[in-house]
This record gives structure tokens, C-alpha cells and sequence, in this order.
């Protein structure tokens, strides 16, 4: 009778014991996922706030960029001004704008330091390439910067349009959609 109870005792503890062996383990790796996400977030936000200082954002309005700026009516802009490293600045503009035309013609008629790296005229262009650009400059551009949520609309509507305007030293990519009137603007400065 003995033996039988021993036998109880040391197969019920056995049994605890690998229960207790089972909910240490899920806690530890419940703790290790929870110290991986943090030290992530925390990781992220580190390199967020190391890149906005590295990459100096400030906010601009199309008049200080483009003076001559003629009878354009914008609404709702949106500017900013990031300076990269090397000195040489990007803007990046969204504004609604109710006659495209006067835009571009607007944009082509700005002043140029030389007209031989400059043209005359807007191009339309296939925007594959400019959204491909801007997915992989979003990659670079610290989170409060500038929202780029518009790049889910672009990928999918097939009527936006794609211009480029080219007035050395602004060489503008324009994506303008035609259902919002909506503008995304961006400024390479060229050197």
C-alpha cells in the first residue's frame, strides 16, 4: 500500500512539475517577444528622431519657391523643405488647385539661372517610375515629416497624371488627380 501511494505522490508531482515546467517556459517567451517589440519601438523611434535631425524639415509655402506665380489660386497647401545632409534641398507640396493648366503653364514660366538645362515646356510621363522614387524616398523620410499615405491612392487610380517641369535649378514632378484636383508636388533642386 505503501509502494501505491509513493507511486501517487511521485507520479502527481512529476505531473506538477511539468505543468510548472510548461508556464515558466510561456512566460519567459511571452516575456522575450514583449522585450523584442519594445526594444524595436524603441529602435524606431530612435532612428526617427535621429533622421528628422539629420534631415532638417521646415515648413514652406509655393509663393517663397515659386514668386512668379501669376494668377494661381491654391487651397489647402501643404509645404516642407527637407535639406539633406550634403545642403541640397527637396520640397515637397500638396495643394488642391482648380485649373491644372494654369499650373504647369505657371511652373514652365518661372524663371532659370540657364535656360540651356532648362525647357520650355511640360512632359506628361508614365508615373511607374515617379511612384517606384517615392516608395523608396518614403523609406528615408522620418514619420513626421510628411504623410505620404497618398502613395496607396496613386499605386491603384489609373487617372492620375504625371507631368515634369524642368526650370534649372527646379526640377518639378507634378501627379495631380483629376477626380480631387488634388496636387503632389515635389522640388528636386538641382546643383
Amino acid at each position: 500500500m505503501k509502494k501505491i501511494a509513493l507511486g501517487i505522490i511521485i507520479s502527481a508531482t512529476l505531473l506538477n512539475c511539468s505543468k510548472i515546467e510548461e508556464t515558466v517556459n510561456q512566460t519567459v517567451t511571452s516575456a522575450k517577444e514583449k522585450a523584442q517589440q519594445k526594444t524595436s519601438e524603441l529602435v524606431q523611434e530612435t532612428v526617427n528622431e535621429q533622421l528628422t535631425k539629420l534631415v532638417n524639415a521646415e515648413t514652406v509655402t509655393f509663393s517663397s519657391v515659386f514668386p512668379n506665380e501669376s494668377n494661381l489660386v491654391l487651397e489647402n497647401e501643404v509645404g516642407k523643405k527637407v535639406a539633406f545632409p550634403n545642403g541640397t534641398p527637396f520640397y515637397v507640396f500638396k495643394y488642391k488647385v482648380s485649373d491644372k493648366d494654369l499650373l504647369l503653364k505657371t511652373l514652365v514660366e518661372q524663371p532659370t539661372s540657364d535656360e540651356a538645362q532648362s525647357t520650355k515646356e511640360f512632359q506628361k510621363v508614365d508615373g511607374a517610375s515617379i511612384v517606384e522614387k517615392m516608395t523608396f524616398f518614403e523609406k528615408f523620410l522620418p514619420s513626421n515629416t510628411f504623410d505620404m499615405s497618398f502613395l496607396d491612392d496613386i499605386k491603384n487610380d489609373k487617372s492620375i497624371e504625371y507631368y515634369k517641369v524642368k526650370r534649372f535649378p527646379n526640377a518639378s514632378t507634378v501627379i495631380y488627380n483629376p477626380k480631387t484636383q488634388m496636387v503632389y508636388q515635389f522640388v528636386e533642386v538641382k546643383k
